[in-house]
This record gives structure tokens, sequence and C-alpha cells, in this order.
């Protein structure tokens, strides 16, 4: 059970130390679309869609209001759109795009990401002509975002499709010239990809995956930095014991929406992912965390050791706050959006 003094600092969390649901992101398997004619494909996609996630934002705006928490983007993940689209006979992708695009328009969510490849080890047919059609997708598309996979610890690099990706991330840049580059905030590529991962752009629904799962992503390096502000000068182990602390708090905040929004659309939930992704603004940014814990300037000596032991204490707190932790859990640092940095 709750008590009193947990209840009145979780509010205080929300009001002053900026803790909020960053996303609530159904992921949504979209394998069962496959066809050989595009057209009936895209059709398929778009009604299973707008079917599944019909309700998924009033839900989220209902928890809200509900519980006076905020919940700032409601999300949709598919399936990685290389494996949907390569079952159609047709050399173009883009239409795959549009009809993303358009069920995201009617479901009024902010993003849904899955226009992907996974090619870690080499690229199918599918697979390159998914590529090669992003700076076009992007660009004629407004809220769909697309993630490549271009290695893994275990399979190394793909350098082919590293060579590629240089040239997409270019022509990506030059289609939306227009819009400051617009297209390339929309696009990932990584490596060790997680299947599980709420967060865009680089969200997409993996192959593992449930038939729709509700996931919620939750980020709070302004409680972190606000709770380490009393423990300023103690012993590693004292700051460490602090974050872990702060964090199952906020994780435990993440699984009551999380559960709340799976009940309410009878989806199951998926996970929660504890990310310290940071914001612009004053009082959201990890660099400040790091220095808090005893660095003078963010990217000096030991600035590796502090975030080690930063994401240490977070994924543990997390996972004793809830038994499904997962996405990109840690510390997710975008460096232009830190204001520290």
């Amino acid at each position: 059970m709750l008590n009193q003094k947990e209840i009145l600092s979780t509010i205080a969390m929300i009001d002053q130390q900026h803790l909020d649901i960053r996303t609530i992101t159904m992921g949504i398997s979209l394998l069962s679309c496959c066809d050989p004619d595009a057209k009936k494909a895209c059709d398929k996609i778009y009604e299973k869609i707008t079917r599944y996630a019909e309700k998924l934002v009033k839900t989220g705006e209902d928890i809200q209001h509900e519980f006076g928490i905020p919940i700032v983007n409601k999300r949709i993940s598919v399936t990685p759109m290389a494996l949907v689209a390569g079952a159609s006979e047709t050399e173009d992708y883009v239409p795959f795009a549009l009809a993303l695009d358009r069920a995201a328009k009617t479901c009024g969510v902010n993003f849904i990401g899955g226009y992907s490849a996974l090619v870690q080890k080499g690229m199918t047919l599918a697979d390159e002509k998914l590529i090669r059609s992003i700076p076009e997708a992007l660009d004629r598309t407004e809220l769909v975002c697309s993630s490549i996979n271009v290695g893994s610890t275990r399979a190394g690099i793909n350098m082919d499709a590293v060579k590629l990706m240089g040239r997409i991330i270019k022509d990506t840049a030059a289609r939306t010239a227009d819009r400051d580059g617009l297209g390339c905030a929309k696009l990932v590529v990584f490596c060790n990809a997680v299947e599980d991962n709420p967060f865009m752009a680089g969200a997409f629904h993996g192959v593992g995956e449930a038939e729709r799962v509700i996931n919620v992503g939750v980020s709070g390096p302004g409680v972190v930095y606000h709770a380490l502000q009393s423990v300023k000068g103690q012993p590693l182990d004292v700051v460490a014991e602090t974050v872990k602390k702060t964090a199952f708090q906020v994780t435990r905040m993440g699984q009551l929406v999380a559960k709340e929004a799976s009940s309410r659309l009878d989806t199951p939930f998926g996970i929660v992912d504890l990310s310290l992704a940071p914001t612009p603004a004053i009082g959201d940014s990890v660099a400040r965390i790091l220095e808090e814990m005893g660095l003078e300037v963010c990217g000096t000596h030991g600035t590796t050791a502090a975030l080690a032991l930063l994401n240490d204490a977070v994924k543990k707190g997390g996972v004793m706050a809830s038994s499904s932790v997962g996405g990109l859990s840690g510390a997710f640092i975008p460096v232009s959006e830190d204001e520290g940095m």
C-alpha cells in the first residue's frame, strides 16, 4: 500500500520536477496483413491499426485527467515493415508508409514507428527496397518514424548497410531541407535494437511480441537530479541507493498507468521503459545529474564512470518496482536535446 508520504512525494515529482509518462505506446503485429497485392496489404494495415488503436488516445487522456499524471505522447509501433511489405509483388514501398501515416492520423496519435528493417547480418531484397524508399517515405509522411538495425554484439556490424544508410541519411536531409531536415529526426540507425522499445523514433513491434501490447515509457531526469541534491558529497553507495529508490518510485507510477491502460483497452501489458530521456527544459538534463554526482562539468574525467553508476542504479531500481522492465531502460542521452550538454 502507498502511504501518505509516498503519495505527496509523487505529487511533488509531477508538479515541480518534470516527472511525466513520456509515452503510452500500443504495439501491433501486422504479420496478418501480408498480401501479394500491395494495395490490399495497405488496406489491411490501415484497417487493423485503426481497429486496434481506435480508443488509445482517449484512454490516455482519461487516465491523465483521472490520476493527474501528465501523459505526453500516445503512439503506435508496428511490425518492421520490410517483413510485411516483402510479401507483396511491388518495387515501391512508399504506399506502405502512406498507409501508416493515414492510420496514425485517423487514430490521433503523435507518431507511428515501424517503417523498419533488421539487417544486422544481411539484407534481403525487401530490406533493401524499404531502406532505399526511406527518403521519399519520410518526405511524404508526417507521423511515420523509421529505424534500421545495422549491427549486433552477436552478428557484428553490416558494413554494406552502414554505407547505404550514410547515403540514405544524406538524401533524407536533402528531401526535407525545407523543414530543417525533419526527416532525419524521424530516422534511427541502431545497433542491438530491442524488440519492445516504446520510444520514437526507433520504436517497432518485434516479431517475438504478442498480437498487440501496451508499453509505457517513463522519464524522470528532473526527479533524479532533485533527489541527488539531498545527498551531495555523500559516498557513492549512498548516491547509488538514492537513485535506486527514486527509480523505484518513478517505475511504480509507470506500472500503474500501464496496467490501467492495459485493462481499459483490453490489451496485454508489455513493459515499462524507465529511460532518463532529457528534454531541452531547465531541470530535465542528464548532464546536470552527472554534475550533481560530483563531476566538475559533464564530459570531464570520470563522466563514463558516473554514467555507468547512474545506469546501473536506474535499472536496479526499476527492476525492484516492476517485473516487466524493458525497452531501452537506462540513461538515453540525445545530446542535442540535453540543456546541460
